[in-house]
């Protein structure tokens, strides 16, 4: 009877009806307070101590403005960087890594890379720049893959020439999202599998970094690069690389410190001091232009335990299954500075901020150690 009577009223009437209002407990509303203060909270953890490898999306690219005036041409270089690293990169379909060989000549390990590549297709192309002569390649996925090439000199700027020749033809191909580079004593430590995932996954570039205050790195500096270079910014690094496409496209890009390098960075410089470019041009132009956008470490193992001018190589007899996993269990990152303190600097191997195993390559292995690779290679890449 009150439901009929409720319809016949009126909608004048129904102005009038006082319509009961459903409250939130109050259990209810004090979860809904500690769910918002906890939110708020979480914001500002996350503002003020953002994880470590974490780089907001303009403001660390680049470090602060030096205080004084910046020339016409750094200030073009700048904006040429700027615009590359703020670029989204292209989302390809069919996302490969170019593998780039640095070579004299021949490549001993072909038939290696060739079962390290096996049935994975699409996913990979190969560089060679042979600087001395065209090798005879025993392998047919090498064939047909040699580029243009010019002579090499050891410590010369031709060695960064020969691999911006590299980075610039890999390049040409779109779908190539990582590069790394490899010398004809480099071999594979773990499965294509693995070292697609670690490479694409990864935000950053793994790109060799360190300052080192004595003779073989801050000694090496020419007053000569000022104003664009300066003393503070000089770093040192391995030359054996792996970067994303943005920062290949930068190096392609730079001229004005590139030709700082090549001017003021070569053996026989002033004062008897020798510098070697390949040391330290890309580990000064991204400590400078993006030092947030570089692992700080190289996916290539030397061992330079013997602290000779050259690291050791390792013969057949030197190859074993423990000395190979050994290498691939390494997570720390050392350098050791060349002044009298022979500081030991130690970094950990972050990998999208957690720490994994640093290598994915290794070198110098001799010609003679082919066959002890061949046999042992599918027991120590099998992660």
């Amino acid at each position: 009877m009150k439901c009929y009577q409720l319809w016949k009223l009126g909608f004048s009437d129904m102005k009038g009806v006082t319509v009961p209002r459903t409250r939130a407990s109050p259990r209810r509303r004090i979860w809904i307070s500690v769910v918002v203060i906890f939110i708020i909270i979480t914001v500002l953890w996350a503002y003020l101590y953002p994880p470590q490898d974490y780089s907001y999306p303009v403001r660390d690219w680049f470090p602060s403005e030096p205080t004084r005036e910046l020339t016409d041409a750094e200030t073009a270089a700048r904006v040429v960087f700027r615009q590359i690293l703020s670029t989204p990169p292209f989302i390809s379909r069919n996302p490969k890594i170019a593998f780039m060989f640095l070579t004299p000549s021949q490549l001993p390990f072909e038939k290696l890379w060739e079962l390290f590549f096996k049935g994975h297709e699409g996913r990979y192309t190969i560089y060679v720049h042979a600087s001395r002569e065209k090798p005879e390649h025993v392998s047919p996925i090498f064939v047909g893959r040699d580029i243009h090439s010019e002579k090499v000199g050891w410590g010369m700027i031709t060695m960064v020439d020969a691999e911006r020749r590299l980075l610039a033809k890999a390049l040409e191909d779109i779908d190539n999202q990582h590069f790394v580079l490899l010398s004809d004593s480099c071999v594979p430590l773990h499965n294509f599998d693995y070292v697609y995932d670690f490479l694409m996954g990864s935000r950053h570039s793994f790109l060799d970094c360190f300052n080192d205050p004595g003779p073989h790195g801050v000694y090496r500096y020419s007053k000569n690069m000022l104003p664009e270079v300066r003393e503070s910014e000089f770093r040192k690094g391995s030359q054996w690389f792996s970067m994303k496409r943005q920062h290949a496209m930068v190096v392609i890009a730079d001229s004005l410190y590139y030709t700082k390098f090549r001017l003021y960075c070569r053996p026989g410089m002033e004062e008897g001091r020798n510098c070697y470019a390949d040391e330290h041009y890309l580990p000064t132009l991204f400590h400078m232009m993006d030092p947030a956008g570089i692992a700080n470490w190289s996916v290539t193992y030397v061992d330079w335990s013997e602290g000779k001018w050259h690291p050791r190589s390792f013969r057949a007899k030197d190859v074993t299954y423990e000395r190979l996993k050994n290498m691939t269990s390494i997570d720390v990152s050392n350098h050791i500075t060349s002044d009298e303190k022979k500081e030991i600097l130690q970094r950990p191997c972050l990998w999208n901020g957690l720490k994994r195993p640093c290598y994915l390559f290794a070198r110098k292995f001799y010609p003679e150690a082919l066959d002890n690779l061949m046999n042992l290679f599918s027991n120590y890449t099998i992660f």
